[in-house]
């Protein structure tokens, strides 16, 4: 055999190497229920081109719908092969069961939980019409005036709202809610004077913190927020409430125990990578990578610890 023949002869088994080990790794479809450029897309982007090595191929998906119920049944109605999963925020897998009358899936019995992939605190805010600087302040403005204690979120049956009925409960102060049509204008409405207070995910309110128009004067996780270090914990300030979301990947109930090893220990690996690490703080989310069973974990305790504040709010959605 001359040396042209054995050059074919190597790029032929070289090339049917390749095939074959490019057939060992399966694709992955990574659906998002809500539109592109939101948190959770921006999310499912990052990790998507960061397990790239790990898979044949992965594409996100936006299947767009009800606050993400649209994306979730189609998960749970896939194949367990671990090709389709979801990235999405916690509201769905532990508020909405309490909230929605009807839903087309069971939170728990439906999905695999893969892997828990960041978590993110929210900040309480005073606004020029309240004018006070810590928690105590508002506190005993509101006992003297309780008109006084009106917040804004971005709809009834978010997790602000429920924030809201959460301190209520902690602190025995009556709050007034005031739904809006997204959080941009009640921001307006904050920084008009309309209302005194808001709850909103703290990247969202830093920079206007920063700028002295509004002032963060608490933060809801167990610790501080690096974007606004000064600003303390509620339970640093006696009030024994503590509350975080979060934003996880699913997969269809019944993944076999090596296909759910395979997309949890890639996903452990992307979110650990410097450059995934530096974009998640960068939108002002903690970066996890959790394992499969501390998802699951996560998920259990906070269906419990929201089930009291939503069911004494009275909310209930068709």
């Amino acid at each position: 055999m001359n040396r042209y023949a054995r050059l074919l002869l190597a790029c032929a088994t070289l090339a049917c190497a390749l095939g074959a080990a490019a057939q060992d790794k399966p694709s992955l479809k990574i659906l998002v229920g809500f539109a592109p450029g939101g948190s959770a897309d921006v999310l499912a982007r990052l990790l998507a081109t960061a397990m790239q090595n790990d898979f044949s191929s992965v594409i996100v998906e936006n299947r767009v719908g009800a606050g993400g119920r649209v994306a979730l049944t189609q998960v749970k109605n896939a194949k367990p092969d671990g090709q389709t999963v979801i990235v999405l925020p916690s509201g769905p897998m532990v508020m909405f069961p309490h909230v929605y009358k009807k839903l087309d899936y069971d939170a728990v019995k439906d999905f695999t939980p893969i892997s828990q992939l960041a978590r993110f605190q929210f900040g309480l805010v005073s606004g020029p019409a309240s004018n006070v600087k810590n928690l105590a302040e508002m506190i005993a403005k509101i006992k003297a005036d309780p008109a006084s204690g009106s917040y804004g979120t971005a709809g009834a049956g978010t997790v602000p709202h429920f924030l809201g009925v959460l301190l209520e409960q902690s602190t025995g102060v009556k709050l007034n809610h005031i739904p809006f049509q997204g959080g941009a204008p009640a921001n307006n409405a904050l920084l008009g004077g309309h209302i005194g207070y808001k709850f909103d995910v703290v990247s969202e309110t830093a920079e206007l913190h920063r700028s002295g128009k509004v002032r963060v004067i608490a933060v809801t996780g167990l610790q501080r927020d690096p974007q606004v270090l000064e600003v303390p914990t509620l339970k640093e300030q006696g009030i024994d409430m503590e509350a975080t979301a979060w934003f996880a990947m699913y997969g269809p109930v019944g993944l076999k125990p090596e296909v759910l090893a395979r997309l949890e220990q890639s996903i452990m690996h992307a979110v650990q990578q410097p450059a995934v690490r530096s974009k998640f703080l960068a939108l002002g989310y903690e970066p996890i990578g959790s394992t499969s069973q501390q998802l699951a974990a996560a998920q259990r305790a906070d269906l419990a610890r929201w089930e009291k504040p939503i069911k004494a709010a009275g909310v209930t959605l068709e």
